[in-house]
């Protein structure tokens, strides 16, 4: 038995086939925890599910999901159910950022109703749909951990970002809001609010650009900020530290954490 004591905990991650969704997978894996690779990406989802099966002990599995659609979030806990008969840990972590300036005279990478919608379902509709539906199957079971995967700049806002950092910020008030509900049921609802983290394959070359082009800056210029802007460690943060986070929050050593959300962001602020 480890430390954490998560073997045999059945754990759901949304948005887990790439980046800090998989790095949170592996991290729970690791521990002992069963995963539910929960993706729109059907393939990715499979894949990390399989790579899982293979590295660490348990049984691991796929749910292709759209967090923004309730009929496929209910589907996903279906899933789980009928594959492990219970859920102990959902990890909200699907989410996408579109940088956007609010007015752009240029009309190049202006904020539309289109993007603003899209963010919204996935960031804030999505974490919505998907710990309804799990902490139903939490209070029938006696209890659960709902992990809400935030980010600092729900907190100190970010330029060029407003609709992702706006979506993140309303995810305190959720996490704060539901743990003031669900605390009575024995779930835990905790935050993780991740800053400036290593290169994964969503900082893609399309969304550099635009953040960079929202500063009035180059991409090379925006690049240089990820490593020294304004962090007291002097690097960006690894998904395997966020991951290990994760792992401590959704174990019992983490069991009077509740209503809060931890920071994870080697101290940056935007001083």
């Amino acid at each position: 038995m480890s430390w954490l004591n998560l073997e045999q905990k059945v754990a759901i991650v949304t948005g887990g086939a790439c980046g800090l969704g998989r790095a949170v997978c592996e991290g729970l894996a690791e521990v002992g925890a069963k995963i539910v690779v929960a993706d729109i990406d059907e393939q990715g989802a499979k894949k990390v599910a399989a790579d899982l099966t293979g590295r660490f002990a348990g049984k691991h599995i796929a749910a292709t999901t759209d967090v923004t659609s309730k009929s496929s979030v209910d589907a996903m806990i279906q899933v789980t159910l009928d594959a492990f008969g219970k859920l102990d840990i959902l990890v909200n972590n699907a989410g996408i950022n579109i940088p956007r300036l609010l007015v752009d005279s240029a009309g190049k990478e202006e904020l539309t109703e289109e993007i603003w919608d899209k963010v919204v379902s996935v960031n804030q509709k999505g974490f919505f749909l998907c710990a309804q539906a799990a902490a139903r199957v939490m209070i029938s079971s006696g209890g659960g951990v709902i992990i809400n995967m935030a980010s600092e700049s729900g907190m100190e806002g970010s330029q060029g970002q407003s609709v992702y950092a706006g979506t993140k910020a309303a995810i305190y008030a959720l996490t704060r809001s539901w743990a003031k509900e669900l605390g009575r049921h024995r779930i835990r609802v905790v935050g993780v609010a991740p800053g400036i983290l290593e290169a994964t394959a969503l900082r893609t070359e399309e969304y550099e650009r635009a953040l960079a082009y929202t500063r009035r800056i180059t991409v090379e210029a925006l690049r240089k900020r990820y490593k020294r802007a304004a962090i007291p460690l002097r690097r960006s943060g690894k998904l395997a530290e966020v991951a290990s986070t994760v792992c401590f929050l959704a174990s019992d050593r983490a069991g009077y954490i509740h209503g809060t959300v931890v920071n994870v962001s080697g101290g940056k602020t935007r001083a």
